[in-house]
């Protein structure tokens, strides 16, 4: 807030909120830590409120952070997002073997869950039958 308030009025190298225009950029800085990530968007792409994709955007970061931190030996990692007339749905999973803290939740997957109700929004987090994790979020779309 200080910052705000500076008499000289200089900006101080500020972005704007991140949102799904920076997912190649996102998914790019996995993919060279070593996270191998398939990407896929179904449906007609849409402007999405700047909230709504905020969240949508943190959503991606958080499932594809899990992957890297708390997956043992992920031969990969997928996100899809799909637009529809009504709704948002993004899944983010890998097939790596996760210990049992991270899938349980942490810090972080309680703050998507937070993020994802303030919209009326559904996230489940959980193991995948056949391996690994993965995130699962429908947000009602808003419009920009």
């Amino acid at each position: 807030m200080v910052g705000v308030l500076r008499e000289d009025g200089a900006v101080d190298g500020r972005e704007p909120a991140p949102g799904l225009s920076q997912l190649s950029q996102l998914v790019a800085q996995f993919r060279s830590a070593g996270l191998p990530v398939d990407v896929t968007i179904t449906g007609p792409t849409q402007p999405l409120a700047p909230g709504l994709d905020l969240t949508a955007y943190r959503l991606v970061q958080e499932g594809l952070t899990n992957s890297l931190r708390h997956a043992a030996s992920p031969s990969r990692a997928e996100v899809r997002i799909g637009y529809t007339s009504e709704h948002l749905t993004l899944m983010i999973r890998d097939d790596g073997n996760h210990v049992a803290a991270a899938a349980e939740g942490g810090q972080g997957l309680l703050g998507l869950r937070e993020r994802v109700s303030v919209y009326g929004g559904d996230l489940v987090a959980r193991p995948r039958p056949e391996g690994g994790f993965e995130l699962l979020a429908t947000l009602p779309l808003v419009s920009a």
